[in-house]
């Protein structure tokens, strides 16, 4: 079972849009589903009124899901060296 933080529950809940774990290029990304679409195969978290889609890939590699894995919208796309 994946466990969601608090503060992820909350900014779901208070956006009052849904929300996806998907792959991006530094790991597991936490972004509004109008910037990354749930798939049919994605696990649903219902939070509030709301879901958590979180990507079959990544479900296979996480425990938790905290308010770090938030990225901007330009970053998820976006691979460069650090």
């Amino acid at each position: 079972m994946i466990k969601v933080d608090a503060d992820v529950m909350e900014l779901i809940e208070t956006s009052g849009q849904d929300y996806r774990i998907c792959t991006a290029c530094m790991g597991p990304a936490l972004v509004p589903i109008h910037v990354k679409r749930p798939k049919n195969t994605d696990i649903k978290i219902p939070i509030g009124d709301n879901t958590l889609y979180v990507s079959k890939v990544q479900a296979r590699y996480l425990s938790r899901i905290s308010l770090d894995m938030l990225y901007e919208t330009e970053d998820v796309d976006s691979c460069s060296a650090f």
